[in-house]
C-alpha cells in the first residue's frame, strides 16, 4: 500500500511537471499493477471525474495501444481516430477530449504506466509538447527505477537456509560420518559432503589438496569456529590428533594460519 502511495506522489510530480511544461489543459496518467492493464489515478486540469479510475487494457484505446507497443502515440481527434479502438469514447467524451498523446513509461523493458497530454481541440500536438511528454516520462521511469533498487536491498532474504547454515551443516555431515558403523551408509554420507564442497559453484584458482578425510573433518570444524579443544571433542579424537591434521592440511594448502587454511581449502573446492 505504501509502495503504491509513493508512486502515485511520483506520477503526480510528473503530471504536474508536463503539465507546466507545456501548457497542455488537462494531463493524466496511470502505473500497471498485477494485470496487463493500467488504471488512470492522477489528473490534472480535468473539469469531471469521468476518466478518475478508468481501467485501461493493453490494446485498446488511445493508451491501451501505448501500453501494448511500448511506444508514444497520439492522435488528433480522439472521436474520429480509424487506427485506435473506442471503448474509452463516453468518458473522454465528457471530458471533452479531441487531441491527445500518450507516452509509455518504460523501466527494465517493462511498461510500467503511460502518461497522457491532451486538447479540447482538434489541433495536431507540437514536436516541443512531444518532447517535453518524453522527458517527463523518462523522469518518472528513473523515480521508478531507484525505488525498484532500493526495495531490492531492503528486501528480506528468501525463505530456506543462508550458505552459512548450509556449511554448518555439512561440517555436522563430516563429524557424524567416521561415527557411522554401516559402511555404505557411511559412503552415502560422505558423497553427500563431496556434492555441498562444491555446491558454491566458487571457480577453483589451486589444484585440489590431497587432504585426508581427517583433514577435512578437522578443516570443516575450524571453518564453523571450533578451537582444537571443540574440534576433538565432536571428531573423538585428542587435542593434540587435531592439531597435527590441521598442521598438515595447512603445510598441503600453503596456508600460515587457520583462517588461511579454511579460505584456501574453499577456493580449492575441498569445502563449501
Amino acid at each position: 500500500m505504501r509502495e503504491h502511495v509513493e508512486s502515485s506522489v511520483e506520477l503526480r510530480g510528473a503530471l504536474l511537471r508536463l503539465r507546466r511544461a507545456t501548457g497542455l489543459p488537462v494531463v493524466f496518467g496511470g502505473l500497471t499493477h498485477e494485470t496487463r492493464g493500467l488504471r488512470i489515478g492522477e489528473l490534472n486540469g480535468a473539469v469531471t471525474p469521468a476518466l478518475r479510475g478508468l481501467a485501461v487494457s493493453a490494446g485498446s484505446g488511445l493508451g491501451g495501444k501505448c501500453l501494448a507497443l511500448g511506444r508514444p502515440c497520439a492522435v488528433t481527434d480522439y472521436p474520429s481516430a480509424r487506427h485506435i479502438t473506442h471503448e474509452y469514447d463516453g468518458p473522454v467524451s465528457a471530458e471533452g477530449l479531441r487531441s491527445v498523446i500518450a507516452v509509455p513509461v518504460v523501466v527494465r523493458r517493462k511498461v510500467r504506466g503511460v502518461l497522457y497530454g491532451a486538447l479540447r481541440d482538434a489541433l495536431p500536438v507540437g514536436e516541443r509538447v512531444f518532447d517535453a511528454a518524453v522527458a517527463a516520462a523518462r523522469d518518472l521511469e528513473q523515480a521508478l527505477a531507484v525505488r525498484d533498487e532500493v526495495r531490492e536491498v531492503l528486501a528480506p532474504p528468501p525463505p530456506g537456509p543462508s550458505w552459512e547454515e548450509v556449511r554448518q551443516a555439512y561440517g555436522e555431515l563430516r563429524e557424524l560420518a567416521p561415527k557411522v558403523t554401516d559402511p555404505e551408509l557411511r559412503e552415502r554420507l560422505l558423497a553427500v559432503c563431496g556434492r555441498l564442497e562444491t555446491a558454491s559453484g566458487a571457480p577453483s584458482d589451486l589444484p585440489g589438496p590431497a587432504l585426508t578425510p581427517r583433514e577435512t573433518d578437522v578443516l570443516a570444524a575450524v571453518a564453523s569456529g571450533a578451537t582444537n579443544a571443540t574440534a576433538a571433542a565432536r571428531l573423538g579424537l585428542r587435542p593434540e590428533t587435531v592439531k597435527g591434521y590441521l598442521r598438515s592440511a595447512m603445510r598441503k594448502l600453503g596456508a600460515h594460519n587457520r583462517l588461511e587454511a579454511v579460505v584456501a581449502a574453499r577456493r580449492a573446492g575441498a569445502l563449501p
